[in-house]
């Protein structure tokens, strides 16, 4: 199963070992992530104006069975991205740190979600 995982970009990385532990725990359920920033921009190796970033982002949720929001810190890509997702019928899941005060927007489109103490919280979604 192939997911893509959307969650806040940061010029400076800050969370690139957050986006690689979250691809480890899902590996452990053999969904494979797809991250934007690191499959595609390679963390900042390449770079590409905001139309053309979009549309391959899009492009790359078409390809995806699942759609998975870390929620953790507001963005206003993610909810961009779930639009799309919600729209184009991709299922979308949800996790957020426990003190993340997440929008009933995003909660709504979500098929479930989980607020992780540790990352091996996440495990307990209930992806069909």
């Amino acid at each position: 199963m192939r997911a893509f995982l959307a969650i806040k970009y940061y010029p400076n990385f800050q969370n690139k070992e957050l986006i690689e532990d979250i691809t480890n725990i899902f590996k452990q359920v053999d969904i494979d992530v797809f991250v934007f920033v690191r499959d595609v921009q390679a963390f900042g190796t390449y770079k590409f104006d905001s139309h053309e970033l979009m549309e391959k982002a899009f492009a790359e949720i078409d390809k995806s069975d699942i759609f998975i929001i870390d929620a953790s810190e507001p963005s206003i890509g993610i909810g961009i991205e779930a639009g799309y997702a919600y729209m184009k019928g991709i299922p979308i899941y949800l996790i957020a740190n426990k003190n993340t005060k997440v929008s009933d927007t995003i909660k709504g489109i979500a098929n479930d979600h989980v607020f992780y103490n540790e990352l091996d919280d996440i495990l307990k979604l209930k992806i069909n």
